[in-house]
């Protein structure tokens, strides 16, 4: 099986993380490491090529950067990757993105395009959707379990109630969520491999992709304004000198909770 899996680079989460002046986000001066969600979803890969046979891909849309987190995600054994990466990118919206992967995808010939649920930066949850859609391939969002039986596929989609059963034959695109599996680390031996493994480095040029559909030209929503969190503030304090049930109804009034 051809196994593509959707790999991006964000900004670390336990970091303060902050915009640049044209309002996206600053990754030149952030940490930056592989999206957490998406290393369930290399792990699901390998469990597949492992039980399966077959390839496995690493697919990232980033900059130059984003190189250090391509080597970490080979390093965990998949097979190669390929890199999209030009100056014309920058400020992308997730359709446009979005546009690209497909792009991208469509020359890589996948049975099965695996993804994170979300990206830790962006977290809108509809590429996946929008690449379904672009490549009129079945999406299976929301995995806790993923079982493949030939060409058909079942997953247990999680939801707040607890899951529904989907099924689809491949070609198909696969979001999961960190309920799935347990990622790997990388073994010395795998790091070192992954140094020689290929990664091949794509422009929107080699891709078809035009500058003007891409980067903050071609967004179709734009940030206008934003605000740090607030610093938090001390908590309100009842005390009770005989109308403390009083006051405490009061305060949840105030805040909405009765």
């Amino acid at each position: 099986m051809n196994i593509v899996v959707l790999v991006k680079q964000v900004p670390d989460s336990g970091a303060e993380r902050t915009l640049s002046a044209d309002y996206s986000v600053d990754r030149a001066s952030a940490s930056n490491v592989i999206n957490e969600m998406d290393e369930y979803a290399i792990e699901e890969a390998l469990k597949i090529k492992e039980a399966h046979g077959g390839e496995v891909t690493v697919l990232t849309v980033g900059p130059a950067g984003a190189t250090e987190s391509i080597r970490k995600a080979l390093s965990m054994g998949p097979d190669k990757a390929v890199h999209v990466q030009d100056d014309a990118l920058h400020g992308s919206c997730a359709v446009a993105t979005s546009k690209v992967l497909a792009a991208a995808l469509r020359t890589l010939n996948a049975d099965l395009i695996i993804s994170g649920a979300e990206s830790t930066d962006g977290r809108v949850q509809v590429v996946p959707h929008m690449l379904a859609e672009l490549l009129g391939v079945a999406a299976l969002t929301g995995a806790r379990k993923l079982t493949v039986d030939g060409s058909q596929l079942t997953v247990e989609r999680q939801t707040d109630e607890g899951y529904e059963v989907v099924t689809a034959a491949t070609p198909a695109i696969v979001s999961v969520w960190d309920t799935i599996n347990e990622p790997r680390y990388p073994s010395f031996k795998g790091i070192m491999a992954a140094k020689k493994k290929p990664v091949q480095s794509l422009s929107l040029g080699d891709l078809g992709v035009s500058a003007g559909e891409v980067g903050s030209a071609g967004a179709t929503s734009q940030v206008l304004e934003y605000s740090k969190r607030p610093a938090r503030t001390g908590g309100a304090k009842v005390v009770d000198e005989g109308t403390g049930g009083e006051q405490l109804v009061a305060y949840l009034a105030t805040e909405k909770f009765v």
